[in-house]
């Protein structure tokens, strides 16, 4: 059994910072990509950051500069530093961790995260 756990969500002001953390625990050999991924009301979830497990990392374009993705491994935990926030920006956050586990690769979701920004 192997889950993650997000934390760090909340109501921020336009222009504003937050850090978003995601947690892996259980049975985990081999913690492969990370991500982070949002979906807001009406729309589909869309990836927004990920990270290999040898610190490679990509972004949506419309976060490029302004959020970073990075992991500890020894702490199975990968953070997203949330900076220059916009209102457009406000979804629930997810993270999405492959997880080798028992033999076997799993793709294991957290429970989301709200990330509200408005004045």
């Amino acid at each position: 059994q192997v889950q993650v756990v997000e934390s760090g969500g909340g109501l921020v002001q336009p222009g504003g910072s937050l850090r978003l953390s995601c947690a892996a625990s259980g049975s985990i050999f081999r913690l492969n990509t990370m991500g982070w991924y949002r979906q807001a009301p009406g729309k589909q979830r869309q990836s927004v950051a990920v990270i290999s497990s040898e610190g490679s990392t990509n972004y949506v374009d419309s976060v490029k500069g302004r959020f970073t993705i990075s992991r500890d491994n020894a702490k199975n935990t990968v953070y997203l530093q949330m900076n220059s926030l916009k209102p457009e920006d406000t979804a629930v956050y997810y993270c999405k961790a492959q997880i080798l586990t028992n033999g076997y690769d799993v793709d294991v979701w957290g429970q989301g995260t709200q990330v509200t920004v408005s004045s």
